[in-house]
C-alpha cells in the first residue's frame, strides 16, 4: 500500500531538511576554522617558543655571520633528515609482511656503499666552505682601533684599557651588584638577576675593539652572547677576540667556565656608547687615573680611611669574612677579635697583599691599589670591636712592596 503525503507536508519535510543541512555545514565550517586557528596559532606559539630557544642574531657582524651559518647547517640538517625518514618510512609500508615482501638475500652493495661515502662527505665540504669563512673572520683581530685587556679573577672581572704602546691607560675591577638579599631570595628578583655589576665596561660604538683575554688564578671564560664570540680566560695565556658594535646599549654575559663555588656570580656587563660620548668619558677616567695616582703619596685620616675601608671591605671581603667580620670558621676566618687584625699592622698587611697559599684568601696585591689596600687594612683593625690604635697609609703599603 503506497502512501501519498500531501504537496505542502512534503515541501515543509524538504525544507526543515534543507535548513538543518545548512546548520550542519556552517558548524563543519566553523569547527574546521576552530582547527585551523587553533593549528595556526599552535605553530605560531611553536615559531616563537623555537625563535625564542634558538641562537640569538647579536649586534655584530661576527654574531649575524655566526648566526646565519648555525641556521644554513641547521636546514641542511633538516633537509637529510627528511630524505632519510622519508626513505625509512617507505621502506617500512612498502615491504610490509601483509603485502607478502621477502627480504633480499644480498649482503653488500659496492654501489651503495660509495654512494652513502661520496654523498655525505660532499655535504660535509659544502658545509665546511662557509664555516671557515666565517672561522677565519673571528680570529681577524687586526686593525684594532682600540686595545682592552681583560682579565678573570675569582670571581670578578679586570678590565685594563691599553694605549698605543700597550700600556695601561687606566683599569678598574667589574664585581657582582645584585643585592644580597635578592640571592638569599629576601627580596624580589629583577630581571637583571645575577647579570648586575657595579662598573660596566664601556666600548664604543663602530670602532673595531680588540679584547685580550686572560686569567690571574683558574680557567674562566668570557663570554658575551650578542656579540658571537666567547674566549677562555687561561692563566699565562692570552686569547683573543673583537667586537664592532653597531648599535648604542647594554649587553650581558657570564663565565661560562666552571671557576669554583661562586662561579655563578661574575656577571659581565658591556654598554656600548655613542662615539662622543665615550671620548668625553675616556678622557674623565685618564684624568682621574691621574688623581689617583697623585693620591698615593697623600696622608689620610682615621674617618677618610675609615670611610673608604668600608666601601672596599664590602665589595671585597664581606662574602667570605661577612659583614659582621665574623667569618664562617675555619674556611673563612673571623676578623672580629682575630690575632691577625690585632697583631703587628706589617704582617696584617702583608697577608692581605700576598694571600695564604692553599687557602681561600686571595692575594689583593694586584688587584687593590695602595690607598685602597691601606683603608680596607685599617678599616679591618679598628671595625668588629677591633681597636689596635695605629694608622694605615698608602706609603706604606708601597714600602712593604717594595721590602723596605
Amino acid at each position: 500500500m503506497q502512501v501519498t503525503l500531501p504537496r505542502k507536508l512534503t515541501t515543509r519535510l524538504l525544507r526543515t531538511l534543507e535548513i538543518e543541512l545548512k546548520v550542519r555545514q556552517s558548524r563543519m565550517k566553523n569547527q574546521i576554522l576552530r582547527m585551523l586557528t587553533g593549528t595556526l596559532a599552535f605553530l605560531a606559539s611553536g615559531v616563537a617558543l623555537a625563535d625564542e630557544l634558538n641562537m640569538r642574531v647579536g649586534v655584530t657582524d661576527i654574531s649575524r655571520q655566526v648566526y646565519d651559518l648555525h641556521m644554513t647547517i641547521f636546514y641542511i640538517c633538516v633537509a637529510i633528515g627528511v630524505v632519510v625518514f622519508s626513505v625509512l618510512f617507505w621502506s617500512v609500508f612498502q615491504h610490509r609482511k601483509s603485502k607478502g615482501a621477502v627480504a633480499a638475500t644480498f649482503h653488500d652493495s659496492t654501489k651503495l656503499e660509495l654512494a652513502w661515502t661520496i654523498v655525505p662527505t660532499l655535504i660535509l665540504i659544502v658545509m665546511a666552505i662557509p664555516a671557515t669563512q666565517v672561522l677565519v673572520a673571528m680570529y681577524d683581530t687586526g686593525g684594532e682601533d682600540m686595545n682592552i685587556e681583560v682579565r678573570g679573577y675569582q670571581w670578578k672581572w679586570q678590565y685594563k684599557y691599553l694605549d698605543e704602546d700597550y700600556n695601561n691607560s687606566f683599569s678598574f675591577f667589574s664585581n657582582l651588584a645584585t643585592p644580597k638579599s635578592q640571592i638569599v631570595n629576601r627580596s624580589a628578583k629583577t630581571d637583571t638577576y645575577l647579570l648586575e655589576v657595579d662598573e660596566h665596561l664601556r666600548i664604543p660604538i663602530n670602532r673595531k675593539v680588540r679584547f685580550l683575554v686572560t686569567s690571574e688564578d683558574v680557567i674562566h671564560a668570557w663570554w658575551v652572547p650578542d656579540f658571537g664570540i666567547k674566549r677562555d680566560a687561561v692563566p699565562g695565556m692570552l686569547n683573543e677576540l673583537w667586537a664592532i658594535v653597531e648599535e648604542p646599549g647594554i649587553y650581558r654575559g657570564q663565565c661560562t667556565e666552571l671557576c669554583g663555588k661562586d662561579h655563578g656570580f661574575m656577571p659581565i656587563v658591556v654598554e656600548a656608547m655613542p662615539e662622543a660620548e665615550f671620548d668625553a668619558w675616556y678622557a674623565t677616567k685618564v684624568t682621574s687615573e691621574v688623581v689617583r695616582q697623585e693620591s698615593m703619596s697623600k696622608t689620610f685620616t682615621h674617618d677618610e680611611l675609615m670611610v673608604q675601608g668600608e666601601v672596599i671591605y664590602g665589595t671585597y671581603c664581606s662574602s667570605c669574612h661577612m659583614a659582621n667580620g665574623e667569618g664562617v670558621p675555619p674556611v673563612f676566618p673571623a676578623i672580629a677579635k682575630s690575632p691577625v687584625a690585632l697583631g703587628p699592622r706589617d704582617d696584617h698587611l702583608s697577608l692581605v697583599i700576598n694571600g695564604v697559599s692553599g687557602s681561600a684568601m686571595q692575594a689583593f696585591g694586584k688587584q687593590l691599589d695602595a690607598v685602597q689596600l691601606a683603608s680596607v687594612v685599617h678599616y679591618q683593625r679598628h671595625a668588629f670591636g677591633n681597636d689596635v690604635g695605629d694608622i694605615s697609609q698608602p706609603q706604606d703599603v708601597i714600602n712593604l712592596s717594595n721590602g723596605q
